[in-house]
C-alpha cells in the first residue's frame, strides 16, 4: 500500500505509519490493525464518494488520520 503523506511529520511518527500499513491490503486488515493497535485505531467515518468509491478514515495521533480512498 502506498503511503502519500500531506504534512511534514518526525521520522519516528512515519516510520510507524509505514509499519501500520505495510501488511494492509483489504478493509477488513485495516480494521483488525486499527482493533489490535494500543491506543485502538478504529474508523473514524466513511465518506461516500459515490456507489463503488468511499474515503475511509482512521485516526491516528491529534490531528493526524490515515484516510483510505478505497474502490
Amino acid at each position: 500500500m502506498e503511503l502519500e503523506l500531506r504534512l511534514p511529520l518526525p521520522a519516528p511518527t512515519v516510520s510507524q505509519l509505514r509499519a501500520f500499513v505495510a501488511r494492509q491490503h483489504t478493509l477488513h486488515d485495516v480494521v483488525v490493525a486499527g482493533l489490535a493497535s494500543r491506543p485502538e485505531r478504529g474508523l473514524q467515518s466513511v465518506v461516500v464518494q459515490d456507489e463503488y468509491t468511499h474515503d475511509v478514515v482512521v485516526r491516528w495521533d491529534d490531528g493526524v488520520y490515515l484516510v483510505y480512498d478505497t474502490t
